[in-house]
């Protein structure tokens, strides 16, 4: 079955001439054809009937194809449609501006039908992979998120069981020292999961943000890492008083779950960890600061270049954590970044919004 068998093309021409000859050739070519002669009506038809590509003259009169591509563009329920340019011009100008308003792809008049044919196949190709890569993405979201809830039950138990274990005063030491390795993995895996599960409700979750108790949410946070804090022998120090902002509370503590923890492991040991806040022009920069650096300048440089610019750490121990803070931080309408120089360790820091 070839691209264009179900595929829906939009013609849109102010000469009806093109439009009988552009009409006739993508039905032989097998396209399904709608036609409009100028945008405002191009622009209607979108709202009923949604095609899968649209064929764009740019010379039409009252709006051209250029403010009829920003249109289109602008509204939520046709901005993915691929949009090529039927163009006359020469001008590079013009063939640039057709890309910043929107468009995929031009053709120049007078063009050959086969050349119009293959491009829009290229693009409907290209459409329909990007289509099936957004459904595999969301069904690999949902394994991830009911692989991680199941894991969730047997993990508590096995916390559970080794906690009692822990704190029993009739077993060996020998024994209390696998105890406290098996906590400290079953922690660790409880974290992960706790992400994974975040990064899955994040994509879908309407942001509510309110007024935010900071010194409870940092206290909090520490307690979830007491297995790290207490591991590393690390010094964590807040401040006395900490400037108001709005968010959400179970987001933003998972935010300084993980900057506690990378700024933890990434210091000089013993760690000591200086967090605090600064307010500016109606937003508050929230900071975890470590003592030296554990890391080269090499890769100091590399983890504030990827933490600003990329989606993935996979590397160097970063984790899966900056991933979530970066995605919670940018839906609250903040920003994320990291300040490392070498020798004198890596300042983690995101803003959110001030209170009144």
């Amino acid at each position: 079955m070839s691209t264009n068998q179900k595929s829906t093309v939009l013609v849109v021409d102010d000469n009806p001439t093109n439009l009988d000859v552009l009409y006739i050739y993508l039905d032989r070519s097998g396209f399904d054809v709608l036609v409009a002669e100028d945008g405002a009506s191009a622009i209607e038809q979108t709202k009923h009937v949604k095609p899968d590509i649209i064929l764009l003259d740019v010379m039409m009169p009252g709006i051209d194809g250029f403010e009829t591509c920003q249109r289109l563009k602008a509204d939520e329920k046709t901005k993915d449609i691929p949009v090529i340019f039927m163009t006359a011009l020469s001008d590079i100008e013009d063939k640039v501006k057709a890309f910043e308003v929107g468009g995929i792809d031009y053709v120049t008049k007078p063009f050959q039908h086969e050349e119009v044919v293959a491009r829009l196949n290229n693009h409907l190709a290209l459409r329909n992979l990007q289509k099936s890569l957004q459904e595999q993405n969301k069904e690999l979201e949902a394994f991830s998120q009911t692989v991680s809830r199941d894991l969730k039950i047997p993990l508590t138990t096995v916390i559970s069981l080794a906690e009692i274990m822990r704190d029993s005063r009739i077993l060996p030491e020998k024994l209390h020292e696998h105890i406290h390795a098996v906590l400290q993995t079953a922690y660790r895996m409880r974290n992960i999961t706790d992400e994974l599960l975040l990064l899955a409700d994040l994509r879908g979750s309407e942001v509510k943000q309110e007024p935010l108790d900071m010194a409870t949410i940092v206290e909090q946070s520490k307690t979830r890492l007491a297995y790290v804090i207490i591991g590393y022998q690390a010094e964590v120090i807040t401040p006395k008083e900490w400037p108001s902002a709005v968010g959400n509370a179970f987001w933003v503590e998972q935010v300084w779950v993980n900057y506690i923890n990378q700024t933890i492991k990434h210091s000089t040991r013993p760690p000591r960890v200086e967090l605090g806040a600064t307010q500016e022009d109606g937003q508050v920069r929230f900071w975890a600061k470590g003592r030296g650096g554990a890391l080269s300048p090499e890769d100091n440089a590399k983890l504030a270049h990827e933490f600003i610019e990329s989606k993935q750490f996979e590397t160097k121990g970063y984790g899966l954590g900056l991933v979530v803070v970066k995605r919670i931080v940018e839906k609250l309408g903040g920003q994320v970044g990291v300040e490392s120089l070498a020798g004198q360790g890596n300042t983690f820091y995101f803003t959110l919004k001030g209170g009144n």
